[in-house]
């Protein structure tokens, strides 16, 4: 059949032929159909920089060009604000949901330009530098969405970070024309100087209905506990002064004070501490022979004498912060970025965070009343916590205060936590300083069960030359009942081991492992051999410890498989003197490294010292042949946060038949060594990881007047 207009010999087509207008008419149908499809694919492909009217970024967006909101004098005021407010009746958690990341949503407002009826703006500032930028990184993180229907938070974009640029009246009257206020349901507003004079509120003026308020300035009187957030009143000048890192430890000066604007009877009271304690005590004021301005606020003077602010606060170890006309001071947040312990007195006030941030390891809160006696109350702490609080001081600075950013997503997150409780942080995730992780190393230790008994340890005895101390040892270590295999690390290159047959018959495999350096690091190296999760690491002088010892210890370990359980216990101490650490191996009540000369530990942590040391750690230890033992301590302290655990009672542990020429540990310049070696693995660390503690673990009937064989492990040895 063909499609044609002529007859055939089967008589007319089908179709007859199309008229010319109508083949016109449809031929530019289809080709402006086509043409609009590739308009549209192209639109859709091309790249380009369109983006949402609903972002919001201050890039897009200046004040000149929001557009002009007149308020009429007539517009509802919200009411004053419910102090009875929580978050299960002002709140409705509900517009949060569930969602898979345990994260709410939050919508910032577009910037519009509010104005009364005579055209007179609402704020003398207009939108501040400071709430510009907390915006800006609140609408950068994961926390933001600009689909309205989606927020569970809402953000208004108009400014009442401080009171005294606003009118109250108008700022309230704007809040309520926000479309979805609802008498300030699910909305956040950022405060951080309250009030005005003469009485200064503690909590912002602005009529603000069932808002939640993050306020810089909250007394006990105006926090509504659980739903509001205090945070801190963020320091422009400290952010723009970076400060050199200072180690905690001692100070030039005792106590410090450095604020300008106290009240003269507080003046005076610290006037008389300077003169009982002299140079101790430095008091600061402002400086009266110097022009206003952004470089005379950042200078104190003292008789005559300038300091530069807020370097000065390096100098000291307590750091005075008194209240001022507010409860809130961004004097705290100075003090806290020069790692200086502040010594707070502001009767009433709730400290910035103090939901979530434990306050007790980083400053001293004094009441107002006992201000005379503040130098006598912080001579009683100890210097060890002093450095601890100095370290903590600086990490909350770091962590929550050093920039709007900081302070705004904190704010978030404790809001966050209340809405997800089951997803919260944690008191440690809080309040600890965070370790070196690596993302690509997954600890098997995450198990809440403990390792069973039966796969029992693998013992790894390093070894050089005393083939006659290392049989001592391993016929020792045979007679634990939980040994499941003896390792043996020859380290001798220019000599080798002793024959099969001169070795001592056991009870399980044995195996010896040459290797191609001597290197102390090989005794941590992650041997195909090691098949069971325990490790005992053991050095071939070790005769003294007896198979109950070294059995309780396995048991100790298996309760406590992410630390290292060792039997010699070490100490690290600040030398204030040198301004630097110490190794201590004298005997103290204070452990916080346990030596791998005869220690327990997770098989894992040989991964990590073999391929995840920081640094050049692992090949200065073997360029030393020095603390190994050191740089395990510092590794699994730093991955878990933890303290070592000590075992048994004894002390001991020096090889009685050993000459110096045996052994390293009995040089002299070995144990100077180990002091260096503590510094150096804390500067490459960044940090002090080792945890100080005071405890023991013994059998418990150990010491007890019972027959042998009432107990467990009778054999515990002595010191």
């Amino acid at each position: 059949m063909y499609a044609s207009g002529k007859y055939t010999s089967r008589g007319p087509a089908l179709i007859p032929r199309m008229k010319t207008k109508h083949r016109i008419y449809y031929i530019t149908l289809f080709s402006v159909v086509l043409l609009g499809l590739i308009a549209t694919g192209m639109f859709q492909f091309w790249p380009h920089s369109i983006e949402s009217a609903t972002d919001w970024t201050m890039d897009k967006r200046s004040v000149h060009d929001a557009p002009l909101i007149r308020l009429p004098f007539s517009n509802p005021i919200p009411e004053r604000g419910d102090l009875t407010c929580r978050m299960h009746t002002c709140f409705d958690v509900y517009r949060c949901g569930y969602n898979p990341k345990n994260r709410i949503k939050v919508y910032i407002y577009p910037l519009q330009k509010f104005v009364d009826e005579l055209g007179v703006p609402i704020s003398s500032t207009g939108l501040s530098r400071e709430y510009n930028d907390l915006l800006s990184a609140i609408s950068d993180s994961d926390f933001y969405t600009d689909d309205v229907t989606r927020a569970c938070l809402f953000i208004p974009s108009v400014d009442v970070l401080n009171q005294n640029s606003l009118r109250i009246r108008e700022t309230a009257q704007a809040l309520a024309m926000l479309p979805r206020w609802d008498k300030g349901m699910n909305h956040l507003l950022f405060n951080m100087l309250p009030g005005g004079p003469p009485d200064y509120n503690t909590a912002l003026d602005v009529p603000r209905d069932r808002a939640l308020l993050a306020g810089g300035g909250f007394s006990t009187w105006t926090y509504r506990q659980g739903y509001d957030v205090s945070i801190p009143v963020y320091s422009p000048l400290s952010a723009d002064v970076e400060l050199p890192e200072r180690q905690p430890g001692p100070r030039r000066y005792f106590i410090l004070s450095s604020q300008t604007a106290i009240h003269r009877e507080y003046r005076a009271e610290l006037e008389r501490l300077k003169e009982e304690n002299g140079e101790a005590l430095l008091l600061l004021d402002k400086c009266s022979n110097l022009s206003q301005g952004a470089a005379s606020a950042r200078k104190r003077c003292y008789k005559g004498q300038v300091y530069d602010y807020p370097q000065i606060l390096q100098e000291s170890s307590f750091c005075v912060v008194l209240r001022g006309a507010r409860l809130g001071q961004a004097a705290l947040s100075d003090v806290l970025q020069a790692g200086c312990v502040p010594v707070i007195l502001a009767d009433s006030y709730i400290l910035p965070f103090s939901e979530v941030l434990d306050w007790k390891r980083a400053s001293v809160v004094i009441p107002e009343e006992k201000l005379s006696e503040m130098y006598t109350i912080l001579k009683s702490i100890p210097h060890r916590q002093v450095e601890e609080m100095q370290r903590q001081a600086h990490w909350f600075w770091q962590a929550y205060f050093s920039s709007m950013k900081s302070i705004g997503l904190t704010t978030l997150q404790i809001i966050n936590d209340r809405i997800y409780p089951y997803a919260a942080r944690t008191y440690e995730e809080w309040n600890n300083p965070p370790v070196v992780k690596w993302s690509s190393v997954n600890s098997p230790l995450f198990l809440p069960l403990i390792p069973p008994r039966a796969p029992g340890f693998t013992a790894v005895v390093l070894t050089y030359d005393r083939v006659e101390s290392l049989f001592r040892v391993i016929t020792e270590i045979s007679k634990v009942p939980s040994l499941a295999k003896l390792l043996v690390v020859w380290n001798n290159q220019n000599k080798s081991p002793p024959e099969e047959s001169l070795w001592p018959k056991i009870g399980v495999p044995l195996k010896v492992v040459r290797t191609k350096e001597n290197k102390l690091s090989n005794r941590f190296f992650p041997y195909d051999e090691i098949e069971t999760e325990a490790v005992l690491a053991i050095d071939d002088d070790i005769i003294m410890l007896t198979s109950d010892e070294l059995q309780f210890g396995y048991e100790v370990w298996r309760e406590f498989p992410d630390r290292l359980v060792g039997y010699p216990g070490r100490l690290h101490l600040w030398d204030h003197e040198m301004g630097k650490w110490k190794y201590e191996s004298e005997w103290t009540n204070e452990v916080s490294m346990v030596l791998t000369g005869a220690a327990f530990y997770h098989k894992y942590f040989n991964y990590l010292y073999t391929y995840k040391m920081p640094g050049d750690i692992k090949n200065w230890v073997d360029a030393h042949m020095n603390c190994e033992d050191i740089a395990m301590n510092f590794l699994v302290a730093n991955i878990t946060g933890k303290a070592p655990i000590k075992v048994t009672p004894r002390k001991k542990f020096k090889c009685p038949e050993c000459t110096a020429i045996d052994g390293l540990s009995l040089d002299q310049t070995h144990m100077v060594e180990r002091s260096e070696c503590i510094n150096k693995f804390a500067s490459v660390f960044g940090t002090m990881p080792l945890k100080v503690v005071e405890h023991r673990a013994d059998p418990v009937l150990y010491k007890d007047d019972f027959p042998e064989k009432l107990k467990s492990f009778p054999n515990i040895g002595s010191l």
